[in-house]
């Protein structure tokens, strides 16, 4: 009886506990950082001009006679403007992805610096085609 006795007081003093309010408010969780942000909307418009222009000058390139430097889209450019154009989404697919990637993992300096990466190596190539095809 002493037992129940101790576990009823208990379990009022503990339940009495909680209609205690704190004077402060706890403050809200901070926001989540979102995928499209100005920032990310505007490099990703870049990136996609980018290898638009890539496209459009890699083209120009094949019909001079050049020949496509990398490997891996070289199928693709090879079967003209529509193997072109599914080679470019798959790439451009490929990086938007990866950035996505890095934001639901909660790399959000990675995301930036990745994306700023491959807007940097895009303008590179686009400035290499422009040159060897003037």
């Amino acid at each position: 009886m002493k037992v129940l006795l101790a576990l009823l007081l208990l379990t009022a003093a503990a339940s009495a506990q909680s209609f205690v309010g704190s004077s402060s408010q706890i403050p809200d969780a901070p926001s989540e950082h979102r995928f499209w942000t100005l920032e990310t909307k505007v490099n990703t418009g870049i990136l996609a001009g980018l290898i638009a222009t890539d496209a459009f000058t890699t083209q120009r390139g094949l019909d001079r006679g050049y020949r496509e430097a990398n490997p891996i889209m070289r199928p693709f450019v090879t079967r003209g403007i529509g193997g072109e154009a599914a080679g470019s989404a798959l790439g451009f697919g490929a990086s938007l992805g990866t950035v996505y990637l890095l934001h639901k993992t909660h790399h959000h300096k990675a995301e930036r610096v990745v994306m700023r990466l491959m807007v940097g190596v895009e303008s590179g190539v686009v400035a290499s085609n422009l040159f060897t095809t003037r």
